[in-house]
Order: C-alpha cells, then sequence, then structure tokens
C-alpha cells in the first residue's frame, strides 16, 4: 500500500514523485529500471533488492525556516514566497517530528527572524536535525545568512536544551550568499559536544557537523555489510576506501589483517573516521585528507581492492583511467546515480561486473543506491610477462 501524505494529496509537496505507486511496486520497478542500465552486461548477479521501511526511515531533517519570528515554519520555502511546514512529514520518525515544536519556540525565544528569499534579508536560514537512531540523540545546525544573530542563540540555547534533552550538538553555520546553497564553510560549534555518535552494525561512527553520513541509516547498515561480506569473499591483503565520509566502509572491512587506508577530502571527516579507528583498535586502519578525484593510483603496488563511493557525478574519465593503469584487481563501487555507474564501467573495460545489488536509500522516488563487485581476469602468465617487458 501507498502512504496517506496530505502535503503530497494538497500538491503542497511532491518531492516523493512515487508516493501514491504501492511501495512493493516501486522497489520493483526501481529494481528494473537500475538493472537496465546495465543491459550491456548480461552476466551480472543481481541479488535481490533491499526495501526500506516505507515511512519513518530519514535520519536527517533538511528544513527550511520560513513564516515569521512569532509563527516559523520548519520545511518548505521557495522564491515565489511558498511556505509548507512540513513538522509531521511522514518520512521523519518519531524522535525527530518530537523535535520540531521545541526548535520552533527556539526560533521565537531567541528572536531570529527567517530568511525571506525574495526580500533578501532575515538571518535564519534553514534547520538541519540529525538523529542517531540507536540512542535518539539529536544533532542541529542552524544556517544563518550572518553572525549577527549568534549572541541571542547562544543565550537561548540552554533553554533548547532543558526542552530538549535529546540534543548534544549544535552548531552555527554561516551562509551569507543569496544563492539555492544549502550551507557555507565557516561551521561554528555551539556545545562542548562535537560529534554525534552513530551506530551503524555494532560499528561506532562519529558524525560532525559537517560531514555526510547516509540519510537511511537501516540501508546504510545493509549497504556496508553487503561490502563486508564481498571484501571478506575476497580476502585482500590490501583496502583503499575512496571516498570514505566518515568511514563507513573501512571500518567495516578492517580487520586487523589487512591495511585499510580511507581517503576523504574533509577534513572534518577525516578527523572523525580517525576517532571512530581509535574507539574500535584494530590494527591496520588509517584514514587521510586528500581529493579521492585526484588521487594518483600506483601503476604497481596499488591496494588489492578499491572501493569508490562517489557523489552522484561518479568518479570520472581520470581515475578510471588511473585504475585501468594500476594493478588493482578487485573494485566495489557504491553509487547513487546508476548513470554515471554505468559511464564509467565502459572507462574501465577491463573489469568484469560480477555482482550487483540495489539498495532503496531513498523510497518514494526514483533514487536508489547501487552496489556493484568487479574483478578483472588475472593476467595469463605469458600475457603478465610481455606486459612487464
Amino acid at each position: 500500500m501507498s502512504l496517506h501524505c496530505r502535503y503530497f494529496l494538497a500538491g503542497e509537496c511532491r518531492s516523493c514523485s512515487e508516493l501514491l505507486t504501492p511501495y512493493a511496486r516501486q522497489l520493483a520497478d526501481k529494481d528494473a529500471a537500475i538493472r537496465a542500465q546495465f543491459a550491456d552486461w548480461p552476466d551480472i548477479d543481481w541479488l535481490p533488492p533491499v526495501a526500506s521501511a516505507p515511512s519513518g526511515f530519514r535520519n536527517k531533517a533538511k528544513m527550511a525556516v520560513g513564516g515569521s519570528i512569532g509563527q516559523p515554519t520548519l520545511g518548505l520555502s521557495d522564491a515565489d514566497g511558498r511556505e509548507v511546514d512540513l513538522s509531521d512529514c511522514l518520512l521523519y520518525p518519531p524522535a525527530l517530528q518530537a523535535a520540531f515544536a521545541p526548535i520552533k519556540s527556539f526560533i521565537r525565544r531567541a528572536g531570529i527572524a527567517p530568511y525571506d528569499i525574495r526580500a533578501r534579508c532575515g538571518e535564519l536560514k534553514f534547520a538541519l536535525l540529525t538523529l542517531a537512531e540507536h540512542s535518539g540523540e539529536l544533532m542541529l545546525r542552524l544556517v544563518l545568512r550572518s553572525p549577527a544573530a549568534l549572541g541571542r542563540i547562544r543565550r537561548a540555547l540552554p533553554t533548547l536544551i532543558e526542552a530538549l534533552p535529546a540534543l548534544k550538538v549544535v552548531s552555527a553555520n554561516l551562509q551569507p550568499l543569496p544563492a539555492a546553497v544549502l550551507e557555507g564553510e565557516e561551521e561554528i560549534l555551539l556545545t562542548t559536544q562535537s560529534h554525534l555518535l552513530m551506530r551503524v552494525n555494532d560499528i561506532d561512527l562519529y558524525l560532525r557537523p559537517q560531514g555526510f553520513f547516509q540519510t537511511n541509516t537501516r540501508i546504510a547498515a545493509a549497504l556496508y555489510r553487503q561490502a563486508a561480506e564481498w571484501v571478506a569473499q575476497a580476502d585482500p591483503a590490501s583496502v583503499w576506501d575512496l571516498y570514505c565520509g566518515v568511514g563507513g566502509f573501512a571500518l567495516h572491512c578492517a580487520d586487523g589483517r589487512r591495511e585499510v587506508l580511507g581517503v576523504e577530502l574533509s577534513e572534518a571527516a577525516v578527523e572523525a573516521a580517525r576517532q571512530a579507528a581509535r574507539a574500535r583498535g584494530v590494527a591496520g586502519l588509517r584514514f587521510e585528507a586528500r581529493d579521492a578525484a585526484s588521487l594518483r593510483l600506483p601503476a604497481r603496488g596499488a591496494p588489492e581492492l578499491l572501493i569508490v563511493n562517489p557523489p552522484r557525478r561518479g568518479i570520472g574519465d581520470d581515475l578510471c583511467a588511473q585504475i585501468e593503469a594500476s594493478d588493482v584487481r578487485q573494485l566495489i563501487y557504491s553509487s547513487c546515480n546508476a548513470q554515471s555507474l554505468a559511464r564509467d564501467l565502459r572507462a574501465l573495460p577491463s573489469f568484469r561486473p560480477l555482482q550487483g545489488r540495489v539498495m532503496d536509500m531513498f523510497p518514494h522516488t526514483r533514487h536508489a543506491e547501487t552496489l556493484l563487485r568487479l574483478e578483472r581476469p588475472t593476467p595469463a602468465r605469458g600475457d603478465a610477462g610481455s606486459k612487464d617487458a
């Protein structure tokens, strides 16, 4: 059955474009559509798709702040002046829904004017709320036009934390541009605690205010389990996890026997991953703050297995060419964009995709996460010799 969403039925929010389709049909259609993207590789062994809970699955709420100081809204706000309060959106679990009213009271108490897109005035643009599902703890990021309201925010914050005891991390992000940009570069921590502990498959990950984390914890857990299973089957001596974020894949694949390196551009994410590695205490696991897109893989001595989890644009021709020129033998590719993944596969002609799985990270949309396991056939002894010569 499909969800009964009053916002969708009233035409106020159409983010869930497939909402009127029963969920089982959504999943089957999505699985078929993604498999069709890889018709040029008919031998892929597709595992059954992984279903999400149809409601209450989001661990993050990205709420545009609208209305007025006296009556703020949390939800949608656009350049046409349309403002829709989504405080009881069915995608959010009860712990997130229950936090929105105290946040609105906080906005009123602190006297923070919501940002008006048309008039380009006001201060508070977004309230970004993240839930650690295993503990119920919360992180709140307030995206501001300027630091003008910081004093009032600091003074009112103890009252918000008293009303919302689960709130452990609060920060202010400064985004001064009058553009459709979610956040800026400067982040100001407003609490003594700097991270939210996210437990996935009994592994503790540490999320800092500007760190990336999958929006669907249950599907993220399935994604990491599947990758770890494939790594265990391959049993490589070395693994590199590129675009590693806070280290989810790397931490799941480290077993103390193999060398595992996570690479991520964000310094904050790498520090969070290092904190998780220290807490886990597994030998051979390390993280480096580097740009994976401009990484230089050695032609000889590259890792035996490579994990990549890039943005929607994919890894691109340059990194594909480096992988092709290296002696990497196994590749696990996680992608939220099947089209860019298929394009990258065409730039990796020596690799053969063996298995694939669709993970429904984003129910009620046409998007999903695709996980592929690829292998480069071991060259015949004579071929290897002629290549070295």
